[in-house]
């Protein structure tokens, strides 16, 4: 593995507490690893919460709930944000993208917090490898292990 490769999939597992594993041969893999992680997120301009907020209002305000799934369990993993702050952020942005948008935010982070809460409670924590594999199923259509 490159040192392009390897810096970026560290910032991948970083941005998303996640144990992302490499996955060779797939282009759009490469893509994101080396260059969105490896060369954006990477970048020293901004905070990891300020790169969170935005990654959130613009994945908000597209309506993808899947993908806000992921950043809040991120956002609140990496403890860069609260529940309080996510739900605060859900109503300043319900006024910017419109109410079906915002309440959208605001009902992820309500499903997110809820499974956090009750896996803290069976003495758990976040499952790492079920969000990869989730997320790698978001995108490709097949999970980790699938053939």
């Amino acid at each position: 593995m490159d040192e392009i490769r390897r810096a970026g999939l560290a910032k991948m597992n970083e941005v998303y507490a996640w144990e992302m594993p490499n996955i060779e041969g797939d282009p759009y893999f490469d893509l994101t690893v080396d260059h969105l992680f490896g060369a954006i997120w990477t970048r020293p301009g901004l905070s990891m919460r300020d790169k969170r907020l935005m990654t959130l209002s613009v994945v908000t305000a597209l309506g993808l709930q899947d993908l806000t799934e992921v950043q809040v369990n991120a956002a609140l993993e990496n403890e860069e944000l609260t529940e309080d702050e996510l739900k605060e952020m859900a109503v300043f942005l319900t006024h910017y993208v419109g109410f079906p948008l915002g309440s959208g935010l605001n009902g992820v982070v309500g499903r997110v917090a809820a499974k956090r809460r009750k896996a803290a409670e069976k003495g758990g924590g976040v499952d790492k490898k079920a969000n990869v594999n989730d997320a790698v199923r978001m995108h490709t259509g097949r999970g980790l292990g699938d053939g």
